[in-house]
């Protein structure tokens, strides 16, 4: 499955994988050749927990490479109407807010950041300036006003 990414959002991603793969792979190595010292391997907590760490690791791993390898650069998009990548200013009854469409790896709401998959953003996607676009909330359904498109 695609994954949309800013090539902000890829190279953190590929960042945190370099990272796993080297530092973290390094660290439960280590880890592991201690614990084997420690005796039986079978009733060896310290070398079971590592093990166990190791084993989220590759799939942490795999499921950035995949991530990875998936992507969707987010590169220029339109300002006619609102696709992934754009940043869109939107009035409502509680006044106006900027949002930019992101893929779901980089959502942050918190940010500004909604996902081109959540509601919201699903709600917001191939719509012009001046349309109005209804989003079913938990609270509610909130109409909101595509007021510019960047």
């Amino acid at each position: 499955m695609s994954e949309y990414l800013s090539e902000e959002g890829l190279e953190k991603l590929k960042k945190e994988l370099q990272e796993l793969k080297t530092v973290k792979r390094q660290d439960i190595a280590a880890r592991l050749e201690h614990a084997k010292t420690l005796g039986d391997l079978s009733e060896n907590a310290e070398y079971q927990e590592a093990k166990e760490e190791q084993s989220l690791m590759e799939l942490q791993i795999a499921e950035l490479e995949e991530t990875v390898r998936n992507a969707v650069l987010i590169r220029g998009h339109r300002t006619d109407q609102v696709t992934v990548g754009s940043t869109v200013r939107v009035r409502s009854q509680s006044g106006e807010e900027m949002y930019m469409i992101v893929g779901s790896e980089e959502a942050n709401p918190a940010e500004g950041k909604i996902s081109n998959e959540s509601p919201m953003g699903k709600a917001f996607l191939g719509k012009k300036v001046g349309d109005e676009v209804e989003v079913k909330t938990p609270g509610g359904v909130i109409t909101y006003q595509v007021a510019e498109i960047r």
